[in-house]
């Protein structure tokens, strides 16, 4: 099922560049939370849904753009966790980097995971204990995490004023950042150009499940603060903890 997913991924970047390219009006709203909403985000929402549904009717879907009551969704074991375009605000910026991502949670962890960079035509993918890349130029490469003196620390290029982040760092010794978007962090440290990821600032659950099956299945541990894994059973709010996504 994960060759689906990842060409599904594909196919929701594609939609979602043609609003990047111009071809399509961009079409800026605003949520109730004031996050922004464009045509990229209801067009990669559409194609996943739709496909999710064809492929696998029996799961449940819940999308950034449509979640479902807390009612009808109370009682799932297993779901799709669905963030259209991860990053519009950096897609509104203009630099490439946003994501498309999609997950399937199992008992309250996400088993399988697609993170899809369609700027970069970079896939990301996670099945069970495996993870891997697939580059532009079409190499598949198996990822994992990696040690590294000074450990290279990656934040959020839209929270890196955190005051609770910047306090953190100023404790953690000797190490570098770089300040990225969206769930390409998680990313990072799959792959062994980072060794950290810590997250003070909000994030949601659907901003975080298919970056946390990659980097999980890559060898890293995705907690929170208080030493438990991110869980993804169903409950009311959508908010997830702050976290960290590291090695140790």
């Amino acid at each position: 099922m994960i060759e689906q997913i990842s060409r599904l991924a594909r196919d929701a970047g594609a939609a979602i560049m043609q609003v990047y390219a111009g071809d399509m009006p961009l079409e800026l709203t605003h949520k109730q939370d004031a996050s922004p909403l464009t045509a990229a985000d209801l067009a990669a929402h559409r194609v996943i849904a739709e496909g999710l549904a064809a492929l696998a009717p029996d799961i449940p879907i819940l999308s950034e753009e449509d979640p479902p009551a807390w009612e009808v969704r109370r009682g799932w074991d297993r779901y799709w966790l669905v963030d259209p375009l991860d990053g519009t605000k950096e897609f509104l910026r203009r630099n490439g980097e946003f994501t498309v991502n999609i997950a399937l949670i199992e008992e309250g962890f996400p088993v399988m995971g697609v993170v899809y960079a369609p700027a970069t035509d970079l896939l990301y993918a996670a099945d069970k204990d495996h993870a891997w890349k697939i580059t532009a130029d079409g190499q598949r490469l198996d990822i994992h995490c990696k040690e590294a003196r000074p450990p290279l620390v990656v934040i959020s290029r839209s929270h890196s004023d955190d005051r609770e982040l910047q306090d953190y760092l100023a404790q953690l010794g000797e190490h570098q950042t770089v300040s990225i978007g969206s769930s390409l962090k998680f990313c990072l440290v799959a792959e062994g150009s980072a060794q950290l990821y810590p997250r003070f600032g909000p994030t949601n659950v659907w901003d975080t499940a298919a970056g946390h099956a990659v980097a999980a299945a890559a060898g890293a541990q995705v907690n929170d603060w208080t030493g438990h894994a991110l869980d993804y059973h169903p409950r009311e709010s959508f908010l997830n903890p702050g976290f960290r996504v590291s090695l140790f």
